[in-house]
């Protein structure tokens, strides 16, 4: 039998396993510095559907740690660029754009039956929440990233059920929140380094000096704060996720 791009892959997980993935579907929500990782891992391993949802286009302070940001890409559609990259790492794979911001008011846009897993790399505590709960209530496996930023350890990330993370501040607040709305578990990704404290003064901070593509509608000048990040934490988060629903996917 001939080489193909899967066979390093097959060594450890068998052929089956391979042909087994590049039939599933899986949705990234949020393609940014965590999602934007997972999409390329998802991609690599040769899973043959992928979701993109995110309505965000580059900015040049994403440069520093988001895989599809470069100079050349300031003002373009993140899920344009993934779709890009995906195709160019595997011509055969299918991808479906949703170029929206995924909330309350938009989430019947998407079927998310036609999904075998989500990823959940959202940022926003209510969008993150309005996902979850109507991927528990479709019975569709997802799994979610807590909080990356502010974070300099990518050694401290671990995999957990929301109800037994420790530490990080948006587990926290998303324990109580799922808590009143029944929801009992969730798997998660998160770190137990304490979040340090952002050094945002007037010559760094998004606030002052915002330079968000002019016809970007969410500014970063309308969010409440701005966390700090670095190119080797959300790209940890972002592999792990993947791993741990590619591994879930063939049952291994």
């Amino acid at each position: 039998m001939a080489l193909t791009q899967w066979s390093r892959s097959e060594i450890l997980i068998g052929s089956e396993n391979q042909q087994k993935l590049l039939g599933m579907r899986v949705a990234v929500f949020g393609v940014g510095g965590v999602g934007g990782y997972s999409i390329e891992a998802l991609a690599r391993a040769g899973v043959g559907t992928i979701g993109l949802v995110d309505d965000d286009k580059v900015c040049l302070t994403n440069i520093n740690r988001q895989l599809h940001a470069t100079r050349s890409s300031i003002g373009k559609y993140k899920t344009d660029l993934a779709e890009s990259r995906i195709l160019d790492i595997n011509p055969k794979a299918k991808v479906i754009k949703h170029a929206l911001f995924y909330g309350k008011d938009t989430a019947d846009q998407i079927d998310l039956t036609q999904y075998d897993y989500i990823i959940d790399a959202i940022d926003t505590v209510a969008c993150k929440i309005e996902l979850i709960c109507r991927c528990q209530n479709a019975n569709i496996p997802v799994i979610s990233c807590m909080g990356a930023g502010n974070k300099l350890d990518p050694t401290a990330f671990r995999v957990a059920d929301l109800y037994a993370t420790t530490v990080c501040p948006l587990a926290k607040v998303m324990r109580h929140e799922l808590k009143k709305k029944g929801v009992t578990s969730l798997k998660v990704v998160y770190s137990a380094e304490p979040p340090l404290t952002p050094r945002d003064d007037a010559h760094n901070s998004c606030k002052h000096h915002c330079v968000c593509p002019p016809d970007v509608a969410r500014k970063c000048t309308v969010r409440r704060a701005i966390p700090g990040s670095v190119s080797f934490v959300p790209s940890v988060a972002g592999l792990i996720l993947a791993g741990e629903v590619i591994k879930d996917l063939i049952e291994i």
